[in-house]
């Protein structure tokens, strides 16, 4: 598969992990980054009980993303009535899913959350719905050292999965 060119949407998660597996810069480097100002205020909670490796610049952070979206709650409020469910997910996931449903380009999104890869199923975006290996892979990066959850593999069993359990075909 071609190397996506437009957005990629992530979600704290997978910013932790991709800094957690020293590969931030190569994601930076391969993509036009988004996120969503609560998904960035996330990625700074809990730093007191991370290694020092692992603790993530703010500022570089901030100047890795092409985009960092506000969200106003008539956004999310939207989304909500659009896929109750979205009502559910952490306040990070809640506001990149009312995001990346006010636009019309074609952004994937990066995430492995199962309820917020439920939405996105319901939502009949299940191909929007990448692994943090395939984008590294795809920049020519190593993705050795990736928790399963951020794996093609995972990502390709879960998404069958919830979709069986939502009535659609694997």
């Amino acid at each position: 598969m071609a190397r996506h060119t437009g957005p990629i949407l992530l979600d704290t998660n997978v910013i932790l992990e991709c800094w957690r597996a020293g590969a931030w810069r190569a994601l930076a480097g391969g993509y036009r980054l988004e996120t969503v100002e609560a998904c960035e205020a996330e990625t700074q909670t809990g730093f007191q009980r991370r290694r020092p490796e692992q603790q993530i610049d703010a500022a570089l952070l901030r100047a890795s993303f092409s985009a960092i979206h506000a969200v106003t709650q008539a956004e999310r409020a939207q989304a909500v009535v659009r896929e109750p469910q979205i009502a559910f997910l952490d306040e990070g996931e809640q506001a990149l899913w009312a995001h990346a449903l006010t636009r019309a380009d074609g952004w994937l999104l990066c995430g492995p959350d199962k309820a917020s890869l439920r939405v996105g199923i319901r939502l009949g975006f299940r191909e929007r719905l990448v692994s943090l290996e395939r984008l590294l892979v795809d920049v020519g990066h190593s993705a050795k050292g990736l928790r399963a959850p951020y794996t093609r593999t995972w990502l390709d069993r879960t998404l069958a999965e919830i979709a069986l359990q939502e009535g659609g075909t694997p």
